[in-house]
């Protein structure tokens, strides 16, 4: 059977391996959010950054893409994505059901686990604040949210809420 991983931030401009097949998939019942403090990738202990996280939200939804794994490489992007995404524990990894214009798909995605210490909902201005200062191993807060936002436009897909913090980010790195 294929294995399928759904990207819905940094995986959709960064999914780390070459999809055999991506696909635009809506998940039910969870939305996209920056509730995940980022203490390696995309900040510091010191100066924690904002990551994506799919977070529980019945009633809710996030459109992001199906990536199907090429036959024969499952095992090493498997392995690959546990390395990049549990790095900590705050991601937990769940089997979903995708909805796509060719049916259902079950899936792989990482989901916010809402008990561990770097889950976390912040009003969009102090997640601007920190999105626009924080830097990790893997590069700048702010880079993370303009890529994301760049390749959900680019996919049509509306994110309200991203919208304002990439103006907001803009403004408050302007300012300085």
């Amino acid at each position: 059977m294929a294995l399928w991983v759904f990207g819905y931030g940094s995986l959709l401009w960064n999914p780390g391996f070459e999809p055999a097949e991506a696909r635009t998939a809506i998940l039910r019942d969870y939305h996209r959010s920056f509730c995940m403090l980022s203490i390696h990738h995309r900040g510091s202990e010191d100066d924690p950054g904002l990551v994506l996280a799919l977070d529980a939200a019945k009633g809710g939804q996030c459109t992001g893409v199906a990536f199907r794994v090429q036959d024969a490489e499952e095992d090493r992007v498997l392995a690959e994505l546990r390395e990049r995404e549990l790095i900590s524990s705050a991601y937990v990894e769940h089997h979903v059901d995708l909805e796509t214009d060719a049916g259902t798909i079950a899936a792989l995605a990482y989901v916010i686990d809402p008990t561990h210490v770097q889950y976390c909902q912040f009003d969009l201005e102090k997640q601007a604040q920190m999105i626009a200062h924080a830097v990790g191993g893997r590069g700048p807060n702010d880079e993370y949210l303009f890529n994301t936002a760049a390749h959900l436009d680019k996919m049509a897909i509306r994110d309200d809420d991203m919208t304002w913090l990439v103006q907001r980010v803009r403004a408050i790195k302007s300012d300085h």
